[in-house]
């Protein structure tokens, strides 16, 4: 498993972690059932503290990821895929919802508003 950390960016580091394993997870290279470094491990590889790796487990663990096993450590959820892609659909859907009232009430039309969204996607 490799993370990547990037001390410059405004995301912060526990954020960096929990996003790069889901990704993993998500993407399949990680397999369901598979062992997650232990938090000391990660920590020290990273040299970050363990109250941050601990922390992006914790946000894991909650997203409903990974499962942690006291003694044995943590490991990758057996989780429904479309489960999460559902959940993650709800969350972009009532933020358009936001965006779409902010653009009416400013009178931005939807051309306009398809082309910001183009732009800020496509934006690395």
């Amino acid at each position: 498993m490799e993370i990547l950390i990037n001390n410059h960016a405004s995301k912060p580091i526990y954020d960096q972690i929990s996003t790069q394993i889901k990704t993993q997870i998500m993407s399949g290279e990680l397999k369901a059932g598979e062992a997650l470094p232990s938090i000391r491990a990660l920590a020290k590889s990273l040299h970050i503290s363990v109250l941050t790796v601990q922390k992006a487990y914790d946000v894991l663990q909650r997203d409903g990821f990974i499962e942690t096993t006291a003694g044995k450590g943590c490991f990758v959820s057996v989780q429904n895929q479309d489960f999460y892609l559902e959940e993650q659909q709800k969350k972009i859907e009532n933020h358009f919802l936001e965006a779409i009232e902010i653009a009416r009430a400013s009178g931005i039309k939807l051309d306009r508003l398809r082309e910001l969204l183009n732009i800020l996607y496509e934006e690395e």
